[in-house]
C-alpha cells in the first residue's frame, strides 16, 4: 500500500466545479459530444421485456456475446484477425491493466514502460511491487543491458507497456520502424508486450500504423501464438461512465484473465454492456468521424495558440491524434511549482509532467489536454499560460 498514491489528475478533475478556472488537466471527452439520446433508447431497449431478463441478471465472466463479436470484427478490420474467444470485457480499460499488473509481476520484477508514461498505468502496476526501466521504441539497447539490470534489482523483466498511438501523455505516435524493434525486444526477453490502444481510433491526420497486435500476427499468422495483448476502451469515443473496455489477446491469456475477473468482480455490467454493443453497432461508424473532426479542430487551436503565446524556450508536441499536448519548459522550471502559482494568479489548470515519470524527473514538463473548450477558452487559457511563464 506505501507505493500506492493519489492520482494527481484525479485531484486536479476536483477544480472543473470551479467556475473560473480554465482546465486543460483532465484527459477527458466533451460531455456534449456524448451520444445520450442513442444511450437513452438503448437502455430502453436493454430493459425492454425481451431483454431485460438478461441484462438485469448476472452473467458470464468473459462478457456479452454479441458485443464481442462486434469487438472481434472491428479488430479485424485494423488487422488484428480474431473471435469472441479472443476478447474478454473489462470495467474500462483501467482494470485490464490491474489484472495485466496481477497476472505477471511479483515484487523485484521489471516492467519496462514509457518515459513519460500514463499515470494510471503506473498506479494499476505499483501494487505489485515492480521496478521500472525506461522503454524508448527504436532505441538500439541490447535486450540483455535489460535482463542484467532486471536480475540486479532482484526479479525478471515481465513485459513492455506502450501506448503506440498519440500517447498519454506526450500524443506521440510510435512508428512502424520502433513497433517491429519492440516487438524484436520482447522476442529476445520472450516477455509480453501490453499494447494500450486507448486513443488508437481519435486520428486526426497522417497515415494510420498498424497495431503492434496486427504488426505481430503477419509475422507469426495467428494471434493465439502472439505475445501482444492489447487492450481497447469505449471511454474516449463513446461513454467512460459506462466502465467498458476489453482485452484482445491469445485465447490462453484470456483465460487467465477470466479467473481473474470472477474473482475480482463476476462480470462487468450487463446491463452497460448490452446498451454499448446496441450503440456500438448502430452509431460507432458515424459517430467517430464526428469526434475526429472536431477534437481535430480543438487541436488545431491548441497549436495555434501555443505557437502565437510561448516565450522563447518552451517546445511542444504536435500529436497526430489523442488528446494531449506535450510540453517542455526551460530547464530549472518546475511544472508544480507551476501550477500552484497558475492557481492562485492566473487562474488555469494542467498537470505537472513530473507524475508521468515513475522516478519523478521531468519536473520542467506539463501536460495539456485540448478536448473541451472552444477558440475562445483556448485563446484565453493560452494566453494566460504565456502570461504565468513569462513571469517565471
Amino acid at each position: 500500500m506505501s507505493r500506492l498514491k493519489a492520482s494527481e489528475i484525479r485531484e486536479l478533475l476536483k477544480l472543473l466545479d470551479q467556475p473560473d478556472i480554465i482546465s486543460f488537466a483532465g484527459g477527458i471527452p466533451d460531455p456534449a459530444l456524448f451520444p445520450a439520446e442513442a444511450f437513452r433508447k438503448a437502455m430502453t431497449q436493454a430493459l425492454s421485456d425481451q431483454h431485460y431478463a438478461t441484462s438485469l441478471q448476472y452473467s458470464v465472466s468473459e462478457g456479452y456475446g454479441p458485443l464481442r463479436d462486434w469487438i472481434a470484427e472491428q479488430m479485424g478490420v485494423i488487422g488484428v484477425p480474431c473471435t469472441r474467444d479472443n476478447i474478454l470485457i473489462t470495467s474500462g480499460s483501467q482494470q485490464a491493466l490491474d489484472y495485466l499488473g496481477k497476472l505477471m509481476l511479483s515484487p523485484g520484477d521489471t516492467a519496462l514502460v514509457g518515459w513519460p508514461t500514463y499515470l494510471g498505468a503506473l498506479g494499476a502496476f505499483n501494487a505489485y511491487e515492480p521496478n521500472y526501466a525506461p522503454l524508448i521504441p527504436g532505441d538500439n539497447r541490447p535486450a540483455q543491458d535489460y535482463r542484467d539490470a532486471a536480475q540486479a534489482a532482484g526479479g525478471r523483466v515481465k513485459f513492455a507497456y506502450l501506448s503506440a498511438d498519440f500517447a498519454n501523455p506526450t500524443g506521440i505516435t510510435t512508428d512502424q520502424a520502433g513497433r517491429e524493434k519492440l516487438l524484436d525486444l520482447a522476442d529476445d526477453l520472450d516477455i509480453a508486450v501490453i499494447e494500450d490502444a486507448a486513443y488508437q481510433t481519435l486520428r486526426y491526420d497522417g497515415q494510420p500504423v498498424p497495431p503492434i497486435l496486427a504488426t505481430e500476427i503477419a509475422r507469426e499468422g495467428n494471434i493465439n501464438d502472439c505475445r501482444t495483448i492489447y487492450s481497447g476502451s469505449f471511454s474516449k469515443t463513446l461513454a467512460p461512465g459506462l466502465r467498458i473496455g476489453w482485452v484482445c489477446a491469445a485465447q490462453e491469456v484470456i483465460g487467465r484473465l477470466v479467473l481473474m475477473k470472477q474473482a475480482a468482480d463476476l462480470h462487468s455490467s450487463t446491463l452497460n454492456q448490452i446498451a454499448t454493443h446496441i450503440v456500438a453497432r448502430d452509431h460507432f461508424a458515424d459517430h467517430v468521424p464526428m469526434l475526429r473532426q472536431t477534437y481535430g479542430k480543438r487541436r488545431d487551436l491548441m497549436l495555434d495558440a501555443l505557437e502565437r503565446e510561448m516565450p522563447e524556450g518552451v517546445t511542444w508536441t504536435k500529436p497526430e491524434g489523442g488528446m494531449f499536448v506535450w510540453l517542455t519548459l526551460p530547464e530549472g522550471t518546475d511544472g508544480a511549482e507551476l501550477l500552484a502559482r497558475s492557481l492562485k494568479t492566473e487562474r488555469i489548470a494542467f498537470v505537472p509532467g513530473h507524475a508521468f515519470h515513475p522516478d519523478g524527473s521531468g519536473r520542467n514538463t506539463i501536460r495539456l489536454s485540448f478536448t473541451l473548450h472552444d477558440k475562445a477558452m483556448v485563446d484565453e487559457g493560452i494566453a494566460r499560460l504565456g502570461r504565468l511563464l513569462r513571469a517565471v
